[in-house]
């Protein structure tokens, strides 16, 4: 019996009481973070070891490497990729900005595939919009919600090639959210037709994709007392109108966008109709309450997970890693000399951006 749950551990290592509990309880998968993450043979046995506390063949081991501000994986032991909305600033040209958007996704897959990390939560599809947090910012590959699309599916195409599941969130968009869901419950008061105009677009574009993941976020057009993830109507819509049959996880249930218990969300979320419940922060009382009242994984999900399991590939595309980390760098460096800045909402961000590329030649 395998629990519709994805759970975080506490430190470089398991201890010997959470690998007892994952033995017991069995979660479908784990996620990592800057608290796991030291060296690359650090990471390898602790994935070879969360693999092996599960008891099932097919784990789920997910990371956050999205490029810019958020990416788990760090210099000195890997590569720093540009933020999405870096890549506007680099060419004119949308067919150049896809390929490069691809690229980049395709050598982030190389880092993880190494480590035996097979699930990226990336992309980040939300349009960000003026007036928005800037928790999207740079997150967001521009400001249009074509753009987002087109460039969400590169980062997709990207990261499947390599051996790496994607995770398209946060569905159905967090672009207009005025408050950071980790701290705050948004509430977004946008119109239906505004939300299905814009905010929709991108994940409809990409919604064959395998994993999709929530919003903790209310959307009062259409519910105006639970965020996304413990909306009935949200989840719905998210299967309906937006057409996403994938394994849809929730965002993080520790997140303080959400109320009540951890078995209050837990239940909620379940009662939705979210598939799979994600708890990162690794606090054992939390993942004890977590795994008490996640479902197993059967019926509908069982077949939702399967088939996202199918787009492993058994045959990742080759890659010449040196050569596509120089093309990908050449490209970039442009930045400096012909990008014009622009007045946006990442605009904050830039600055973080370019180090971040200056310093993927590096490793």
């Amino acid at each position: 019996m395998v629990k519709a749950c994805i759970l975080g551990c506490s430190g470089l290592e398991l201890t010997h009481r959470e690998a007892e509990f994952f033995r017991r309880e069995r979660p479908l998968g784990f996620i990592l973070f800057g608290r796991n993450i030291d060296n690359p043979e650090q990471v390898k046995r602790l994935v070879a070891d969360l693999k092996a506390s599960a008891g099932h063949p097919n784990v789920l081991i997910l990371i956050d490497q999205e490029g810019g501000r958020v990416q788990r994986l760090k210099s000195p032991h890997w590569p720093a990729y540009p933020a999405a909305g870096t890549f506007a600033r680099v060419s004119n040209d949308i067919y150049e900005q896809r390929e490069l958007v691809r690229l980049s996704a395709r050598l982030m897959a190389a880092d993880l595939y190494e480590l035996g990390i097979n699930v990226d939560c990336a992309p980040v599809l939300d349009v960000p919009l003026p007036g928005g947090h800037d928790i999207v910012g740079d997150r967001g590959y521009g400001f249009d919600a074509e753009t987002v699309a087109v460039m969400g599916r590169a980062t997709c195409e990207g990261l499947l090639a390599g051996g790496v599941l994607p995770v398209i969130k946060h569905l159905p968009g967090h672009g207009r959210a005025v408050a950071d869901s980790h701290h705050a419950l948004p509430v977004v008061t946008a119109t239906r037709q505004e939300l299905e105009a814009v905010d929709f677009l991108p994940f409809e574009v990409n919604a064959d994709m395998p994993l999709g993941m929530t919003a903790h976020i209310v959307y009062d057009a259409y519910e105006r007392k639970h965020p996304a993830t413990t909306s009935r109507k949200m989840i719905r819509l998210i299967r309906q109108k937006i057409g996403f049959d994938g394994l849809l996880l929730t965002d993080d249930l520790s997140m303080n966008a959400l109320s009540g218990t951890m078995t209050d969300r837990v239940k909620a979320a379940r009662a939705a109709g979210c598939d799979v419940m994600l708890h990162c922060n690794g606090k054992m009382e939390e993942m004890e309450a977590v795994v008490a009242h996640s479902p197993r994984l059967r019926g509908i999900a069982q077949k939702r997970f399967e088939a996202a399991w199918a787009r492993l590939n058994k045959r990742i595309e080759p890659v010449n890693i040196d050569e596509a980390r120089l093309r990908l760098q050449q490209a970039l460096s442009r930045i400096d000399k012909s990008s014009p800045r622009r007045t946006d909402p990442t605009e904050a961000f830039a600055d973080t951006s370019l180090a971040a590329m200056r310093e993927l030649g590096g490793v």
